[in-house]
Protein backbone atom coordinates (compact mmCIF):
# COMPACT_ATOMS: atom_id res chain seq x y z
CA UNK A 1 0.00 0.00 0.00
CA UNK A 2 1.18 3.66 -0.88
CA UNK A 3 -0.20 6.90 -0.85
CA UNK A 4 0.50 9.72 -3.06
CA UNK A 5 -0.91 13.50 -3.34
CA UNK A 6 -2.65 14.50 -6.48
CA UNK A 7 -4.60 17.27 -7.29
CA UNK A 8 -4.80 18.14 -3.89
CA UNK A 9 -6.09 14.02 -2.86
CA UNK A 10 -4.37 11.28 -1.00
CA UNK A 11 -4.42 8.55 -3.34
CA UNK A 12 -3.74 5.38 -2.49
CA UNK A 13 -2.02 3.08 -4.61
CA UNK A 14 -0.28 -0.05 -5.39
CA UNK A 15 2.35 -0.73 -8.12
CA UNK A 16 2.98 -4.79 -8.43
CA UNK A 17 5.41 -6.68 -11.03
CA UNK A 18 9.01 -5.65 -11.92
CA UNK A 19 9.98 -1.93 -11.85
CA UNK A 20 11.64 -1.98 -14.95
CA UNK A 21 8.51 -3.61 -16.77
CA UNK A 22 6.18 -1.22 -19.14
CA UNK A 23 3.34 0.58 -17.13
CA UNK A 24 -0.40 -0.84 -16.94
CA UNK A 25 -2.90 0.85 -15.52
CA UNK A 26 -5.94 -1.27 -14.25
CA UNK A 27 -9.07 0.58 -13.07
CA UNK A 28 -12.04 -1.08 -11.83
CA UNK A 29 -15.75 -0.32 -11.85
CA UNK A 30 -18.69 1.41 -9.58
CA UNK A 31 -17.45 2.82 -6.45
CA UNK A 32 -15.28 -0.35 -5.88
CA UNK A 33 -11.72 -0.79 -3.88
CA UNK A 34 -8.54 -1.76 -5.87
CA UNK A 35 -8.39 -4.57 -4.29
CA UNK A 36 -12.25 -5.44 -5.15
CA UNK A 37 -12.30 -9.62 -6.04
CA UNK A 38 -11.08 -9.95 -9.37
CA UNK A 39 -9.03 -7.17 -9.21
CA UNK A 40 -5.72 -7.81 -8.10
CA UNK A 41 -5.95 -11.20 -9.62
CA UNK A 42 -6.28 -10.42 -13.18
CA UNK A 43 -3.26 -7.45 -11.89
CA UNK A 44 -1.12 -10.29 -10.94
CA UNK A 45 -1.85 -11.98 -14.18
CA UNK A 46 -1.24 -9.09 -16.22
CA UNK A 47 2.03 -8.65 -13.80
CA UNK A 48 3.28 -12.02 -14.51
CA UNK A 49 2.89 -11.68 -18.14
CA UNK A 50 5.36 -8.84 -17.83
CA UNK A 51 4.18 -5.66 -16.91
CA UNK A 52 4.47 -3.28 -14.34
CA UNK A 53 0.86 -2.78 -13.07
CA UNK A 54 -1.09 0.49 -11.05
CA UNK A 55 -3.66 -0.49 -9.13
CA UNK A 56 -5.09 2.53 -7.29
CA UNK A 57 -8.26 3.82 -5.72
CA UNK A 58 -10.36 6.32 -7.47
CA UNK A 59 -11.61 9.59 -5.91
CA UNK A 60 -14.21 9.09 -3.58
CA UNK A 61 -13.30 4.53 -3.72
CA UNK A 62 -10.89 2.85 -1.15
CA UNK A 63 -8.72 4.34 0.79
CA UNK A 64 -8.48 7.54 -1.70
CA UNK A 65 -10.18 11.22 -0.41
CA UNK A 66 -12.99 12.75 -1.93
CA UNK A 67 -13.67 16.64 -3.49
CA UNK A 68 -16.45 17.76 -4.88
CA UNK A 69 -15.24 20.22 -6.24
CA UNK A 70 -15.17 18.99 -10.10
CA UNK A 71 -17.64 19.83 -13.36
CA UNK A 72 -18.69 15.57 -12.69
CA UNK A 73 -17.06 12.58 -10.77
CA UNK A 74 -16.14 10.96 -14.13
CA UNK A 75 -13.61 14.13 -14.35
CA UNK A 76 -12.61 14.30 -11.39
CA UNK A 77 -11.38 10.86 -11.31
CA UNK A 78 -10.03 10.95 -15.02
CA UNK A 79 -7.76 14.13 -14.10
CA UNK A 80 -6.66 12.22 -10.67
CA UNK A 81 -5.90 9.26 -13.14
CA UNK A 82 -3.63 11.92 -15.54
CA UNK A 83 -2.29 13.42 -12.44
CA UNK A 84 -1.09 10.14 -10.73
CA UNK A 85 0.49 9.12 -13.95
CA UNK A 86 2.54 12.16 -13.64
CA UNK A 87 3.44 11.88 -10.10
CA UNK A 88 4.89 8.35 -10.89
CA UNK A 89 6.27 9.45 -13.78
CA UNK A 90 5.63 6.83 -16.00
CA UNK A 91 5.95 6.60 -19.00
CA UNK A 92 3.80 5.27 -22.16
CA UNK A 93 0.85 3.68 -20.18
CA UNK A 94 -1.40 0.86 -21.35
CA UNK A 95 -4.76 1.68 -19.61
CA UNK A 96 -7.09 -1.24 -19.34
CA UNK A 97 -10.50 -0.97 -17.22
CA UNK A 98 -13.80 -1.89 -17.04
CA UNK A 99 -17.33 -0.67 -16.53
CA UNK A 100 -16.20 3.42 -14.72
CA UNK A 101 -13.25 1.92 -15.75
CA UNK A 102 -13.14 1.73 -19.30
CA UNK A 103 -14.91 5.19 -19.53
CA UNK A 104 -12.21 6.31 -16.99
CA UNK A 105 -9.70 5.41 -19.13
CA UNK A 106 -10.98 6.75 -22.49
CA UNK A 107 -11.12 10.19 -20.69
CA UNK A 108 -7.82 9.83 -19.19
CA UNK A 109 -6.51 8.72 -22.69
CA UNK A 110 -8.09 11.77 -24.18
CA UNK A 111 -6.11 14.47 -21.88
CA UNK A 112 -2.81 12.69 -22.20
CA UNK A 113 -2.86 10.57 -25.75
CA UNK A 114 0.94 11.36 -26.04
CA UNK A 115 1.59 9.07 -23.03
CA UNK A 116 -0.66 6.48 -24.03
CA UNK A 117 0.63 3.00 -25.49
CA UNK A 118 -2.71 1.26 -25.46
CA UNK A 119 -6.01 0.94 -24.06
CA UNK A 120 -8.40 -2.57 -23.26
CA UNK A 121 -11.74 -1.75 -22.18
CA UNK A 122 -14.55 -3.57 -21.66
CA UNK A 123 -18.50 -3.10 -19.70
CA UNK A 124 -18.88 0.23 -21.48
CA UNK A 125 -21.62 1.98 -19.47
CA UNK A 126 -24.20 3.50 -21.97
CA UNK A 127 -27.79 4.03 -23.21
CA UNK A 128 -30.95 5.62 -22.20
CA UNK A 129 -31.91 3.59 -19.44
CA UNK A 130 -28.27 2.46 -18.32
CA UNK A 131 -27.18 6.07 -17.95
CA UNK A 132 -30.01 6.94 -16.04
CA UNK A 133 -29.38 4.07 -13.60
CA UNK A 134 -25.90 5.86 -13.10
CA UNK A 135 -27.41 9.04 -12.08
CA UNK A 136 -29.40 7.69 -9.54
CA UNK A 137 -27.07 5.14 -8.56
CA UNK A 138 -23.68 7.39 -7.74
CA UNK A 139 -26.46 10.79 -6.97
CA UNK A 140 -30.09 9.71 -6.22
CA UNK A 141 -29.22 8.44 -3.20
CA UNK A 142 -26.77 10.95 -1.97
CA UNK A 143 -29.76 13.76 -2.94
CA UNK A 144 -32.28 11.71 -1.11
CA UNK A 145 -30.38 11.73 2.00
CA UNK A 146 -28.92 15.24 2.04
CA UNK A 147 -32.56 16.35 1.66
CA UNK A 148 -33.81 14.43 4.41
CA UNK A 149 -31.33 14.65 6.88
CA UNK A 150 -28.38 16.92 5.95
CA UNK A 151 -25.02 15.45 5.82
CA UNK A 152 -25.34 13.04 8.80
CA UNK A 153 -27.54 10.82 6.82
CA UNK A 154 -24.95 11.34 3.59
CA UNK A 155 -22.76 9.83 5.74
CA UNK A 156 -24.87 6.96 7.50
CA UNK A 157 -25.28 5.74 4.05
CA UNK A 158 -24.32 2.03 2.94
CA UNK A 159 -22.83 3.57 -0.43
CA UNK A 160 -19.80 5.34 2.21
CA UNK A 161 -19.18 2.25 4.70
CA UNK A 162 -16.80 0.90 3.03
CA UNK A 163 -14.34 4.22 2.06
CA UNK A 164 -15.06 5.85 5.50
CA UNK A 165 -14.25 2.33 7.13
CA UNK A 166 -10.67 2.77 5.05
CA UNK A 167 -10.79 6.47 5.37
CA UNK A 168 -12.21 8.46 8.39
CA UNK A 169 -11.26 11.36 6.45
CA UNK A 170 -14.28 11.05 4.29
CA UNK A 171 -16.65 11.19 6.89
CA UNK A 172 -14.69 14.54 8.02
CA UNK A 173 -14.89 15.74 4.42
CA UNK A 174 -18.82 14.79 3.72
CA UNK A 175 -19.92 16.36 7.22
CA UNK A 176 -18.24 19.66 5.93
CA UNK A 177 -20.29 19.65 3.30
CA UNK A 178 -23.43 22.38 3.35
CA UNK A 179 -26.05 20.23 2.13
CA UNK A 180 -27.89 22.37 -0.38
CA UNK A 181 -24.49 22.90 -2.12
CA UNK A 182 -23.88 19.23 -2.17
CA UNK A 183 -27.62 18.45 -3.11
CA UNK A 184 -26.82 20.78 -6.69
CA UNK A 185 -23.28 19.62 -7.00
CA UNK A 186 -25.25 15.93 -6.60
CA UNK A 187 -27.69 17.15 -9.16
CA UNK A 188 -24.93 18.32 -11.92
CA UNK A 189 -22.87 14.79 -11.07
CA UNK A 190 -26.08 13.10 -12.27
CA UNK A 191 -26.84 15.46 -15.07
CA UNK A 192 -23.00 14.39 -16.25
CA UNK A 193 -24.52 11.09 -16.98
CA UNK A 194 -27.36 12.40 -19.52
CA UNK A 195 -27.72 10.32 -22.80
CA UNK A 196 -26.51 11.81 -25.96
CA UNK A 197 -27.18 10.80 -29.49
CA UNK A 198 -24.03 12.75 -29.93
CA UNK A 199 -21.16 10.31 -27.95
CA UNK A 200 -21.92 6.91 -26.34
CA UNK A 201 -19.95 8.11 -23.74
CA UNK A 202 -20.56 10.99 -21.33
CA UNK A 203 -17.51 12.97 -20.91
CA UNK A 204 -16.50 12.41 -24.42
CA UNK A 205 -16.96 13.88 -27.97
CA UNK A 206 -16.26 12.35 -31.03
CA UNK A 207 -13.35 15.02 -31.21
CA UNK A 208 -12.11 13.31 -28.07
CA UNK A 209 -12.64 9.72 -29.64
CA UNK A 210 -10.27 10.79 -32.59
CA UNK A 211 -7.57 12.01 -30.22
CA UNK A 212 -7.17 7.99 -29.33
CA UNK A 213 -5.35 7.02 -32.30
CA UNK A 214 -3.41 4.45 -29.97
CA UNK A 215 -4.55 0.63 -30.91
CA UNK A 216 -7.22 0.20 -28.72
CA UNK A 217 -8.95 -3.90 -27.91
CA UNK A 218 -12.55 -3.40 -27.34
CA UNK A 219 -14.58 -6.09 -25.87
CA UNK A 220 -18.13 -5.73 -27.48
CA UNK A 221 -20.84 -6.20 -24.25
CA UNK A 222 -23.57 -8.99 -24.08
CA UNK A 223 -26.77 -8.57 -26.02
CA UNK A 224 -28.61 -8.68 -22.80
CA UNK A 225 -26.37 -6.54 -20.46
CA UNK A 226 -28.69 -3.75 -20.42
CA UNK A 227 -26.35 -1.48 -17.99
CA UNK A 228 -23.29 -1.44 -20.55
CA UNK A 229 -25.46 -2.15 -23.80
CA UNK A 230 -23.83 -3.85 -26.70
CA UNK A 231 -24.94 -0.76 -28.95
CA UNK A 232 -22.87 0.89 -26.47
CA UNK A 233 -19.25 -0.81 -27.43
CA UNK A 234 -20.15 -1.18 -31.04
CA UNK A 235 -20.59 2.98 -31.24
CA UNK A 236 -17.53 3.01 -29.25
CA UNK A 237 -15.07 1.18 -31.24
CA UNK A 238 -16.58 2.87 -34.28
CA UNK A 239 -15.76 6.17 -32.92
CA UNK A 240 -11.90 5.02 -32.30
CA UNK A 241 -9.48 5.67 -35.15
CA UNK A 242 -7.59 2.06 -34.37
CA UNK A 243 -10.05 -0.04 -32.41
CA UNK A 244 -10.19 -4.00 -32.46
CA UNK A 245 -13.73 -5.05 -31.25
CA UNK A 246 -13.36 -9.14 -29.97
CA UNK A 247 -15.54 -11.24 -27.75
CA UNK A 248 -15.19 -11.66 -24.22
CA UNK A 249 -13.95 -14.79 -22.91
CA UNK A 250 -17.73 -15.20 -21.60
CA UNK A 251 -21.45 -15.62 -22.40
CA UNK A 252 -24.03 -13.60 -22.85
CA UNK A 253 -25.77 -13.23 -19.53
CA UNK A 254 -22.69 -12.34 -17.91
CA UNK A 255 -23.45 -9.46 -16.25
CA UNK A 256 -26.87 -10.18 -15.37
CA UNK A 257 -25.24 -13.50 -13.73
CA UNK A 258 -22.42 -11.38 -11.59
CA UNK A 259 -24.70 -8.79 -10.69
CA UNK A 260 -26.40 -11.25 -8.60
CA UNK A 261 -22.63 -12.43 -6.49
CA UNK A 262 -22.44 -11.91 -3.10
CA UNK A 263 -19.59 -9.37 -2.61
CA UNK A 264 -17.60 -11.13 -0.16
CA UNK A 265 -14.00 -9.85 0.16
CA UNK A 266 -13.26 -12.68 2.47
CA UNK A 267 -13.96 -15.82 -0.28
CA UNK A 268 -13.06 -13.13 -3.17
CA UNK A 269 -16.32 -13.02 -4.29
CA UNK A 270 -17.87 -9.45 -6.59
CA UNK A 271 -19.14 -8.49 -9.46
CA UNK A 272 -15.07 -8.63 -10.76
CA UNK A 273 -14.46 -12.18 -9.64
CA UNK A 274 -14.34 -13.40 -13.44
CA UNK A 275 -12.13 -10.73 -14.80
CA UNK A 276 -8.83 -12.66 -14.49
CA UNK A 277 -10.49 -14.44 -17.29
CA UNK A 278 -9.69 -11.77 -19.55
CA UNK A 279 -5.82 -12.09 -19.12
CA UNK A 280 -4.87 -14.60 -21.71
CA UNK A 281 -6.90 -12.21 -24.31
CA UNK A 282 -5.54 -9.35 -23.11
CA UNK A 283 -1.95 -10.37 -22.56
CA UNK A 284 -1.96 -11.94 -26.27
CA UNK A 285 -2.83 -8.51 -27.60
CA UNK A 286 -0.87 -6.50 -26.00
Amino acid sequence: MAKIEVNGLTLDYALIGDPGAPPLVLTPGGRYARDTAGVPELGARLAEGGFRVLLWDRPGCGASDIAFTAPSESVMNCEALVGLVEALGLRKVTLVGGSAGSRIALMAAARMPEKVRKIAIWWISGGPVGLAGLAWFYCGDQIAAASKGGMEAVAALPSWADQIARNLRIRDILLAQDPDAYIATMQRWGQAFAYSDDSPVPGMTEADFARLTMPVLTFRSGKSDMAHTRATSEWVHRLLPNSTLVEPPWGDQEWNEVSTFPVDPANRRGRFERWPLLAPMLLDWL
